[in-house]
């Protein structure tokens, strides 16, 4: 009995501190709800993962987030489930989560804190600002300085670069695209991929067939989802009027990783703008054969 006793006073004492003046701190980390796949995975990254005691659908990475119990979507939260999980914060995705049900938990005295990185800057200074609130302020940090130093490396080898005109396709039905504004967009400026329809006003623009067709597009970017197939992206062999289609310079890069704001998808980029310069060296090539020809 005396040895329980001692293992128990053990156990306490070792997540239990005391301040100069006797009052018990404890050493537990705020415990995190995280309502979007692309925070989740930033706090795995930061070495928070074990705090997310509820999340979103769909936050499927890394492969220990699937664990976390759900605790809505974009349309609804379950408040009930929210209660009952009682956490140190609530961290919401701006633009992608019920405004409505994060007013009322905000009302009930939750802590709310706001995600919406529009760059790759902006996960850095999220990856910090979540450090500093939950416990991981050196990790986050290094993760962070790692992060936009890739990002230099990758400016500067490609920032000479001849550019290439794409095509983005964001979704086949109806035809969606990419302009200013938009989070893959400044994949392709650092790839110095030309985007034709970048300067629309909408930062994700509807576009018919016919205005594609007005434009010499050298190469086509259809990222695609582990759960898609091909047959849900749009069916370019129906168009091989357009070069990049007569040429077969398709891309279907890794949608998931690509168009999460997190510290993957920088990996992601890599992969692209290296996809982008093999048909970049194509086209050189093509273009001095035909010289050569004349």
């Amino acid at each position: 009995m005396n040895n329980i006793i001692i293992t128990l006073l053990v156990l306490t004492l070792a997540s239990t501190t005391f301040s100069s003046n006797g009052a018990t701190v404890s050493n537990a980390k705020p415990t995190v709800i995280a309502l979007s796949p692309h925070i989740v995975e930033m706090l795995f990254d930061i070495g928070a993962g074990e705090q997310i005691i509820g999340t979103s659908a769909f936050a499927d990475y890394p492969e220990q987030a699937k664990s976390i119990p759900v605790v809505g979507n974009y349309l609804r939260l379950q408040i009930e489930k929210v209660i009952a999980l009682q956490p140190d914060y609530i961290i919401a995705w701006q633009s992608g989560n019920p405004s409505d049900d994060l007013t009322k938990l905000k009302k009930l005295g939750f802590k709310i804190i706001y995600s919406q990185p529009n760059n790759f800057a902006d996960i850095a200074k999220e990856m910090r600002l979540f450090g500093q609130l939950i416990g991981h302020q050196k990790q986050a940090e290094r993760k962070a300085k790692q992060l936009l130093d890739e990002l230099d490396v990758i400016k500067a080898q490609y920032q000479d670069k001849t550019p290439v005109i794409v095509f983005y396709e964001l979704w086949s039905r109806p035809l969606t695209t990419i302009a200013k504004g938009s989070w893959p967009q400044q994949f392709l400026n650092v790839c110095q991929a030309q985007n034709p329809f970048k300067r629309v006003a909408t930062p994700y623009p509807q576009v018919n067939i016919e205005k594609v067709l007005q434009t010499s597009i050298q190469l086509i970017i259809q990222p695609l989802s582990k759960n898609q197939t091909d047959k849900q992206g749009f069916n370019w062999q129906d168009w091989p009027i357009i070069p990049a289609v007569k040429n077969n310079q398709i891309l279907q890069p890794n949608a998931d990783a690509m168009h999460r704001m997190t510290a993957r998808s920088l990996e992601e980029l890599k992969h692209l703008c290296s996809a982008i310069d093999v048909t970049r060296q194509w086209l050189l090539n093509n273009n001095e054969q035909a010289h050569a020809s004349h």
